[in-house]
């Protein structure tokens, strides 16, 4: 048991953060596609 609680307190913290800021990232990542969207349908 105390190997598991010393493994998530090791571990938890960086995912916690991964995910914090892939979720960031991927709200960012769908305003750029949207921009592209917009812009092809303005060329084409």
């Amino acid at each position: 048991m105390d190997e598991w609680i010393k493994l998530i307190s090791e571990v938890g913290f960086p995912i916690v953060v991964t995910l914090y800021l892939l979720h960031r990232i991927e709200a960012k990542l769908e305003a750029v596609i949207q921009s592209i969207h917009g812009l092809t349908e303005r060329v084409g």
